[in-house]
């Protein structure tokens, strides 16, 4: 079943985008992208319904019926070095049971991704790190770059408030390359259980383009 997913995603990205102006991906990449999220999608399948840990584990009012994917497309998954603001601002991002977080507006990314009609969109999206305000976060994760975003899905396909995309650690080569797979854009716990509360992207977090890929609406 994996094999014919990869091969149904190779295909269908080799008969189209010949354009210049379009975004291609060799089939190689092609291939190895497909593996990677088919398996990321098992192990989070996994996790959410078998980990105590998860919001179903933890929240036992809510019931895991399986999670839902955009299928996975290879011009999702985009590089980009990240670009240091010269005078990183510490802003207010607010959570979704009101409360007020500090976060640091780090940096940014810069990249293209497909539009509606397949050709190249250039964007760019916000970088924060955890702040000493942020106490319990910022011991574990001082170092991790979160990326969170909305977009033209957003309350439609996906969830309301915004998405997700786990980037890791900061790397300490300045010209070091990141990957960013919006084929593994996530949905914050609080889109399952009004038990937690998530941080609400900025307006300025928006991406002006339909992002049809990783995770939509867990609850119809």
């Amino acid at each position: 079943m994996k094999q014919s997913l990869i091969l149904l995603i190779v295909v269908s990205l080799a008969s189209c985008g010949k354009k210049p102006e379009r975004i291609t991906v060799s089939p190689q990449d092609s291939v190895e992208i497909a593996r990677d999220n088919v398996a990321y999608r098992a192990e989070v399948e996994v996790y959410m319904r078998d980990d105590p840990g998860s919001p179903f584990g933890r929240d036992t009012t809510i019931k895991f019926h399986g999670l839902h994917w955009f299928p996975i497309d290879p011009r999702y998954r985009v590089s980009s070095v990240l670009h240091k603001y010269e005078d990183p601002e510490t802003v207010v991002v607010l959570g979704t049971k009101g409360e007020e977080r500090k976060q640091l507006r780090y940096g940014y990314f810069e990249f293209v991704l497909p539009d509606e009609q397949g050709n190249a969109k250039p964007l760019r999206i916000n970088v924060y790190k955890f702040t000493p305000y942020d106490t319990k976060r910022y011991a574990l994760y001082k170092d991790n770059l979160s990326v969170w975003f909305t977009d033209s899905t957003t309350s439609i396909e996906t969830y309301g408030v915004g998405r997700y995309v786990e980037v890791g650690n900061e790397h300490p080569d300045p010209s070091h390359v990141y990957s960013i797979d919006f084929n593994k854009a996530y949905n914050p716990y609080c889109a399952y259980s009004n038990l937690f509360s998530c941080a609400i992207p900025r307006k300025e977090d928006r991406l002006e383009i339909a992002l049809h890929a990783g995770e939509k609406n867990y609850h119809e």
